[in-house]
Order: C-alpha cells, then structure tokens, then sequence
C-alpha cells in the first residue's frame, strides 16, 4: 500500500463526507415518526419553556428577614393568679419578635415555690419509699424536682410514702391542663413583616405595601384579595392550618406559616407577589402522651426579710415557625440556547424509533436493510493488496 496508501489517506482528509438517507414509503411509520417529532417539540415549548421557563436564569439563594409583632389583650381571673390583664408582653415570649415566636395560651401556676425540704410529688419514678434507707441523702430523684434528704415521708397506717427531697416547695403539681385560660387569644392579631433579596439580581422587595398612609396597617387585615398587609388573626391562621383553636391552645402545638415568592423578573416588579401556606408541624393524637408543646419558665421575687421566692408556670400555648422560601428567574442566552440545543438533539429519537420498527417489525425489513446497509467483502479484491485505485471505489455508506 505504502505511498499510494498515504498519499489517498493524505487526500481524504480534506473529503466531506456525508449521509446516504434512504426514503421509505410507509404512511404507518410516517405517521409515528410525526407524532414523535411532534411530542418532543409540545414537550420543548409547553414544558421546558413555558412551564419550566428554560429559558431563564434562576436564583435559589434568597436572603430573608422577618419582624414580627403581636397585638391583642385579654382579662383573667383565676384563684392562682386572680384579677389579671394579659399584654403582649405577658403572653409572647420572646418579645423583641423573630421568625419563631410562642404565644401562651394556657398556664399550670405554681405560686410561692420557696427552697426548703418537701415530699417529692407521688407521680415521680423512683420517689417511692418504704423506709428511710430508700431514700440515700444527697442523690437526686431522677426526673424529680429536687436532692433527697435521707427521710421517707409515710402517711399514718400507709405502708409506703414519697422521699424528703430539698427543692423549690412546694413541688409542681403534675396535670393537663383541662380548661383554656386565654381563650380570647384567638382574636389577637400578629404582624409578619419580610424582607427578601435575591442577590444575582439585585432584586429586593417587601411584602408590605408601599404607601405614605400611616392608618394603613391599624385598619387593614389579610385576605386573598389583599396580600400586601401581613395581618394575620390567630384563630384563622390556626384554621388555615387544618386545626380548631380552642382544641389546639388548650395543651399546645407547632404552626408552620411559609412564604413563598416565585418571581418572574421578565416581568414587572409588582408581579412578584407572596404566597401564605399555613400547616400544623406538630404531630397530634388524643392519646399520645407526647401531643401539645409546652414549656417552664419562672418569676423571682423577695420578701420583706430578703428570702427569694418564685412563681413556677408551665406553659402551653401555640408556636409559630415562619419559614420562607422563593426563587427568582430572569432571561438568559445561555440557558436558552443550551435547552434549544437539547430539544434539536432530541429530534433524533424518531429517527431511532422507526428505524427499529422498519428493520425489526415490519415484514419486508429484509428489503429495508439491504437499502439501509450496504456491505464491501475485502476478501473479493484478490491477493489482500488494495491500490489506490480500488480505494476509491470501496465505499461502507450507512444511511
């Protein structure tokens, strides 16, 4: 082959070569092959670029802030606590407002809790006792409120008792709370203001609206029709979620309240709108032990003779979780020519289609395969040898 070889191998590298298209007259598949041309470009222009916007360049990394505040009194009188006002700053912890707050809705008070020796409370494990070597001084009773004192506390005539602990006494009295003590929280109101960003875009916006009118958000309450004031009553939000109030405030429970803005910046800036989901985090179950959300928290004080005493409360009541999320989509040349490029590429598909119905699963595929594929025997050129000559004649076409 030596030179002639190189020198035709020389050559051919300045050939263009193209494809031999064999054109096969059958309505059925080409009918097929239409439908799947068709279906790829519904599927490019409906779903990548209408529904997906592929044409877009998105930004996920949104930067939020919440503030919140909550409005509303209520009036109790109980024979722990008595004649008593409740304010926001009794009721909502913590107070300067974030993107979690509790709103107390119910109390356990235990009042005059003072440090000196008492009986553990009965409903503790461990704080049973028949004498007093059951009660070794100086451990503390697991889950218990305080240090045994090394006595058993027994009842005349009662073969057990509880153990002398040192602690805050008298102890917490361990029971569910059976009637709602804030029942008039429902009508309180809380303000959800939320700052976002999208930072690719230097794109920043609030969803509360932009007006000079300072009786806006004192007259204004949210609605569907009105999602620029972020007003939000607690019954209704604890309704929107699923939950009744007075069923959900009485032990407690988690409210989860999303934001979400998807913005089409191609758009005008007023397009972008918040959208408010409301859902109960907390799992619930009238049986479970586990059902409400609560916490203890107390408030110290002194007497004359400068002894500090404290009030304990447990408290239940409603949490709430403001989450936000969001993103942003603008038009990008990039993106639209990489997802055009993709649905070119795509077009291929029912070329391999039909090609496998024509050469597998019609009757004359046999015919179809021989017009498709053409076949060169190198063993027919006679001692092995190729000049350059039958070079040029050889010819492998693949449609």
């Amino acid at each position: 082959m030596g030179q002639a070889g190189c020198k035709g191998l020389y050559q051919s590298i300045f050939d263009y070569k193209t494809e031999k298209y064999v054109i096969a007259k059958n309505k059925k598949v080409g009918l097929l092959y239409r439908l799947v041309q068709l279906a790829i470009l519904a599927y490019l222009v409906i779903w990548v670029f209408l529904v997906k916007k592929g044409y877009q360049d998105t930004d996920t990394s949104l930067q939020s802030s919440i503030i919140t505040k909550v409005k509303g009194v209520t009036f109790t009188n109980t024979s722990e606590l008595g004649k008593r006002l409740w304010d926001v700053v009794d009721y909502v912890i913590p107070p300067q407002g974030e993107n979690v707050f509790f709103i107390v809705t119910n109390l356990i008070v235990t009042p005059n809790q003072r440090q000196e020796v008492c009986a553990e409370s009965e409903s503790i494990p461990g704080a049973t006792c028949y004498e007093d070597s059951d009660c070794p001084p100086g451990e503390p009773v697991l889950t218990g409120n305080g240090v045994r004192t090394g006595r058993c506390l027994r009842a005349e005539n009662m073969p057990n008792g509880t153990c002398e602990i040192f602690a805050w006494c008298p102890v917490e009295t361990r029971s569910r709370p059976t009637k709602l003590l804030l029942s008039k929280a429902e009508d309180f109101t809380v303000y959800i203001k939320n700052f976002i960003r999208f930072p690719k875009f230097n794109f920043s916006k609030t969803n509360v609206l932009d007006t000079k009118d300072r009786t806006f958000l004192k007259s204004c309450q949210f609605d569907l029709k009105n999602p620029y004031c972020p007003i939000f009553r607690l019954g209704s939000m604890v309704s929107w979620a699923g939950s009744n109030f007075q069923e959900l405030a009485l032990q407690g429970g988690v409210i989860g309240i999303q934001i979400e803005w998807d913005c089409d910046l191609d758009k005008a800036p007023s397009e972008c709108n918040p959208r408010y989901s409301f859902n109960r985090l907390d799992t619930f179950s009238e049986n479970s032990i586990s059902s409400g959300y609560n916490f203890r928290f107390a408030k110290y004080y002194q007497d004359a003779a400068g002894v500090e005493f404290r009030t304990l409360i447990k408290a239940y009541g409603i949490r709430f979780d403001v989450m936000v999320v969001g993103k942003a989509g603008k038009f990008n040349i990039i993106p639209t020519i990489i997802n055009v490029g993709s649905g070119v590429a795509l077009m291929g598909i029912g070329s391999f289609f039909c090609d496998l119905v024509l050469i597998y699963f019609i009757k004359k595929s046999h015919f179809y395969r021989d017009k498709k594929y053409e076949k060169v025997r190198f063993g027919h050129l006679g001692n092995g040898k190729v000049n350059a000559k039958q070079l040029e004649n050889l010819q492998t076409v693949e449609a």
